[in-house]
């Protein structure tokens, strides 16, 4: 069931033991929801855990010095969630092996979404939002929770990384307002952005010099695709939180419409994250193949295929878009 922010509202006022979840593999956007919603609920005396299948990576470690962690592992005697509240996750298969039992568990489901597939008992959702941190900023409003620093801290965090610093066409008027409000509230939104956009581990840097030899052009250059194999990962030692950003790096190509990057999973399927430009539908061209996500933004993931059929099977579907908008003259 859809409900508006007030209800939710309600719904956690009623509730004093909330754990909080984030998807596996997380990003700015679902760590930076989680800790703002945590802080904002503990300061309504409500016991608040946060979890999720994967590690935070450091560069967002920060955002959780004030917020109690939950290992579903390892069970704490001391706290019984009597509500679920998952932010940013669009789908069951993204809560990840440690959380692969919570999808059916979860009451609340906060998203910004448009391919979000209804898990939740119920559903706060809004496409419009360019990230799912605008709408946690306006639900601690309407808790009238007091938006301290670090609070604004995360939700900058959120809404910065979503929106790729605010260069990406979902950011808005409103999503303008809310980063200014943050910035009022005294968010640090230069060193946030020095740490997300502007710094880069020595393994990130080596794995995008190398990832640049696999770059292939098709289409006539309206479409980039760029391989990332499990023996790059493994010979510059770059991890899964090296990798925020480098998925945009097709896109950038000029005269490029549409970037598709194909990473080798650690068991043997591949993950693709697509970037596109309008009017490019990046999670049309991913439902196809069960994923989704958003227009300027989509993944989807192929579990047995090798990796020429992957290839093969998803610039088919780019090219038939591309033709159906238009872009191009003859099919693919």
């Amino acid at each position: 069931m859809d409900i508006t922010i007030k209800e939710a509202a309600k719904q956690l006022r009623h509730h004093d033991h909330i754990l909080i979840l984030s998807h596996r593999a997380p990003d700015g956007d679902t760590l930076g929801c989680a800790a703002a919603l945590a802080m904002g609920l503990a300061s309504l005396q409500k016991q608040v855990r946060f979890a999720c299948s994967d590690e935070v990576p450091k560069k967002f470690a920060d955002l959780f010095s004030e917020v109690s962690v939950f290992d579903p592992a390892q069970p704490n005697e001391d706290f019984r969630a009597g509500f679920l509240v998952s932010v940013d996750i669009a789908a069951r298969n993204l809560f990840g092996d440690a959380l692969s039992g919570y999808p059916d568990q979860v009451d609340l489901c906060i998203d910004h979404h448009q391919s979000n597939d209804g898990f939740a008992r119920q559903r706060c959702l809004d496409a419009t939002a360019a990230a799912t941190g605008e709408i946690i900023y306006a639900l601690l409003r309407e808790l009238q929770v007091p938006i301290h620093s670090k609070i604004a801290d995360c939700l900058y965090t959120a809404i910065s990384t979503d929106t790729g610093c605010f260069k990406y066409p979902n950011t808005t008027s409103r999503t303008l307002r809310i980063a200014a409000d943050l910035v009022d509230a005294g968010a640090n939104a230069a060193d946030i952005n020095r740490r997300m956009f502007d710094t880069v581990s020595k393994a990130r840097l080596a794995l995008e010099r190398l990832a640049l030899e696999h770059l292939e052009y098709h289409f006539g250059g309206r479409c980039v695709s760029m391989d990332l194999p499990r023996a790059l990962m493994e010979e510059t030692g770059a991890k899964g939180s090296d990798l925020d950003g480098i998925t945009s790096l097709p896109r950038q190509i000029e005269g490029a419409l549409l970037g598709i990057t194909i990473r080798e999973r650690k068991d043997g399927g591949y993950k693709l994250s697509l970037r596109g430009q309008p009017p490019v539908d990046c999670a049309a061209v991913c439902e196809r193949f069960g994923g989704g996500g958003h227009r300027g933004a989509a993944g989807c993931t192929f579990d047995t295929l090798p990796l020429e059929e992957v290839k093969r099977q998803i610039l088919t579907a780019a090219g038939e878009h591309l033709l159906t908008l238009g872009l191009l003259h003859d099919a693919p």
